[in-house]
């Protein structure tokens, strides 16, 4: 069964169509790329597949729910237990340390502080960042920032990890360890993951690379 599944989507901004017609689909602990050119609706179909934005047509259904079927509320609900998002940039809470920034989805969700405290401590363990646990975003150097973010975006144990130019922030060290950090991830988790990216190296490297242009996959 697919993880993740969208059928004829599409997306207009004015006069201006963005996505036309785009179809998508990614299985269980696959990792997909989606690369094009500025503008060819890459990041438009990532906010929709997350459910951060509706589309005009089409139907995006993850582990089987029909995710724009649901209300508001629990549109929101089903976002924070079962999609976790990674951003170009961290979006950390500054006044929050590592570990209270990867709790927070957690939080969110109203789940026992002890087992949250248990499991944020366990992805910052994987991430390479026990010792940092304690310390605020201003403390962590960028890539020690994203990757307390992405263990922020695995914290309830998402059903698909959408990342928008995860690496687009980084120098090029750095990038290959989040790069590579992605791939561990699956293997370890068996996480889906979904990457938009302009890097070729870090597209090249996942199970399937789609490239997009002027709103379709070619």
């Amino acid at each position: 069964m697919n993880k993740i599944e969208a059928t004829g989507i599409v997306k207009s901004f004015g006069d201006l169509t963005v996505l036309r017609g785009v179809d998508f689909s990614a299985k269980a602990a696959e990792v997909v790329s989606i690369v094009g050119a500025s503008g060819a609706g890459k990041s438009t179909l990532l906010q929709i597949l997350g459910s951060l934005s509706r589309p005009d047509q089409g139907k995006v259904l993850i582990d089987g729910m029909d995710i724009f079927s649901l209300t508001s509320n629990q549109l929101s609900d089903f976002r924070n237990l079962h999609i976790g998002f990674v951003f170009q940039f961290h979006h950390l809470l500054p006044e929050f340390t590592a570990l209270e920034n990867v709790m927070i989805p957690g939080m969110i969700a109203k789940k026992s502080p002890e087992k949250l405290r248990k499991r944020a401590l366990s992805l910052l363990k994987d991430m390479g960042l026990s010792d940092r646990a304690s310390h605020k975003p201003s403390e962590l150097s960028g890539g020690e920032q994203q990757r307390v973010a992405i263990a922020r975006a695995l914290m309830n144990e998402p059903a698909v990890l959408f990342a928008d130019e995860p690496s687009g922030n980084l120098d090029s060290r750095t990038k290959e360890d989040i790069h590579q950090l992605f791939f561990d991830l699956r293997d370890r988790y068996a996480q889906t993951i979904i990457l938009v990216t302009h890097d070729r190296d870090l597209a090249k490297m996942s199970d399937r690379m789609l490239e997009m242009r002027d709103g379709q996959f070619i």
